[in-house]
């Protein structure tokens, strides 16, 4: 079963409010220049919905109507731009340095957990469509 819509998002919104924010947690003391290191952990949750509208569209001229694994690693590129442009629209500029360690760690682990740990605990998550609930 391939992961639906409603389940890619609920299991991107569950994986960054854990694992996103232990790594954030755990990052922010280190990150001086990234105060507001929980607002871009929300602001990346925001847009990753809007961001798993446009992949499921893409993925409709698909034919498995699914990503390689390695494309939900490689999407963080575009997201990390799309969410680095538009943090001044909320009043963020953090330096360029942390933004960038902060959103590729939180990315990294939390894609490595999607691909790994996570289907341990929830065993049955791929066959019911990605979904947790």
């Amino acid at each position: 079963m391939v992961p639906i819509l409603f389940g890619r998002i609920q299991t991107r919104l569950f994986l960054l409010a854990t694992v996103g924010s232990l790594v954030t947690l755990a990052l922010t003391p280190v990150l001086p220049g990234l105060r507001a290191s929980f607002v871009v952990l929300a602001a990346v949750a925001v847009l990753g919905i809007a961001w798993e509208c446009v992949y499921h569209l893409i993925m409709q001229f698909r034919w498995e109507k699914d990503w390689p694994s390695l494309f939900g690693l490689l999407t963080g590129v575009s997201e990390g731009i799309v969410v680095w442009l538009l943090l001044p629209l909320i009043g963020l500029r953090p330096p360029v340095w942390a933004f960038v360690l902060h959103f590729t760690t939180v990315w990294i682990i939390v894609w490595l957990v999607a691909n790994g740990p996570m289907r341990v605990p929830f065993l049955r998550w791929r066959f019911r469509g990605g979904r947790l609930v």
